[in-house]
């Protein structure tokens, strides 16, 4: 909106060409989120609580978690209305890419939030049955893989990538292209939430991957430094910056609330958006794999619950005191806290890694 206005008056004021320039829109973006966050957030939570939207507790969890029962959730709509408000002010509107990233991570915070309602409002504790969800979600990863590849111009567009080598791409034709994105987004959407189990756990990686896929997608939509970094150019992928930088900030300010002992919890509403908007831009700056390197934490956690679960129906016995895999540690004898910042700390570490594959190639 900001950029159109620009636009307007820059042949008569020349300083608000300025916002030409992508890396300052992302600063005013994530700045602009941040605060956003913290001029809703109090207003929200109290009117979250006077709602008396509070969370429920497993009985058969760490007995800590005990005291956290009653504790606003839906807190991801906080996420969700910075980033809406941020990205329509500093976004360029007339590109495709951060209109299908946008729609798809409102989408799914539609679906979180249906789930959401149903668990603490009609106080069903499986909230929207899971074929609903899943239904729901299918169908808007379906809608996003067939929008970018029919829209796709570049072979590129639709190949996969694999990290650290230059010249290595499979080419994976539309059914192929399809079949990963809709795994993609899917997974990383659930991903986000199984891992949505502790103050802070979730929102701080994601907060660091989505700053990672702003990276990524800097360069992809350059051709000057994606030619040199061997990566694909996608033109218009560049303007995903602006997205994640509002993303990292609306996370950031949402964690000031999240924190440990937190205020509010985010919810489906704001953990199956997040997880889906980071598959969706990590598709369309052609960087799975990194994605999954990056967001080890979530692949463990889900992996977690796989094995678990497999392990019960096959052998009777549990490989972990419980799953996901934050609770395993909880029950080991570890802090919440501790939990949280050592999840903090191995993702930074993977994010380093994940960003360290523009270079070793």
């Amino acid at each position: 909106m900001l950029l159109i206005l620009a636009h307007l008056l820059a042949p008569t004021v020349r300083t608000f060409r300025v916002l030409d320039y992508l890396t300052l829109r992302a600063v005013f973006a994530t700045l602009t989120a941040l605060l956003v966050s913290f001029v809703v957030g109090p207003a929200m939570i109290r009117q979250l609580t006077a709602y008396k939207i509070g969370q429920s507790v497993r009985n058969d969890g760490p007995q800590t978690h005990l005291v956290k029962a009653g504790t606003p959730t839906m807190g991801g709509a906080l996420i969700l209305v910075s980033i809406l408000f941020t990205v329509l002010l500093w976004a360029d509107l007339s590109n495709r890419y951060v209109w299908a990233v946008l729609l798809g991570t409102l989408g799914f915070g539609v679906i979180g939030w249906i789930d959401d309602y149903r668990k603490v409002v009609y106080r069903n504790p499986k909230g929207l049955a899971a074929r609903w969800k899943y239904l729901g979600q299918s169908l808007l990863a379906l809608l996003f893989a067939l929008y970018v590849t029919y829209t796709a111009s570049l072979p590129a567009q639709t190949e996969l990538i694999l990290p650290f080598f230059k010249t290595i791409a499979i080419p994976l034709g539309a059914t192929g292209f399809v079949v990963l994105t809709y795994f993609v987004v899917v997974g990383t959407s659930n991903a986000v939430n199984l891992t949505d189990g502790l103050d802070g756990l979730a929102i701080m990686p994601t907060v660091l991957v989505a700053g990672a896929l702003s990276v990524f997608a800097y360069v992809a939509g350059n051709r000057v430094f994606a030619t040199y970094l061997g990566v694909p150019h996608i033109p218009g992928a560049g303007e995903l910056v602006v997205f994640c930088a509002a993303m990292a900030g609306a996370g950031l300010g949402f964690l000031w609330f999240n924190a440990y002992p937190a205020e509010v919890f985010m919810g489906d509403v704001g953990a199956l958006a997040l997880g889906a908007a980071l598959g969706m831009v990590a598709v369309i700056v052609r960087q799975e794999i990194v994605l999954f390197i990056m967001g080890g934490v979530f692949v463990m956690e889900t992996m977690s619950v796989i094995v678990q679960v497999a392990s019960f129906k096959l052998t009777g016995r549990r490989v972990f005191r419980m799953a996901p895999l934050h609770h395993h540690y909880e029950l080991k004898g570890w802090k919440e806290t501790q939990v949280v910042v050592r999840f903090w700390i191995i993702t930074m570490m993977l994010v380093l890694a994940g960003l360290s594959t523009l270079k070793l190639r």
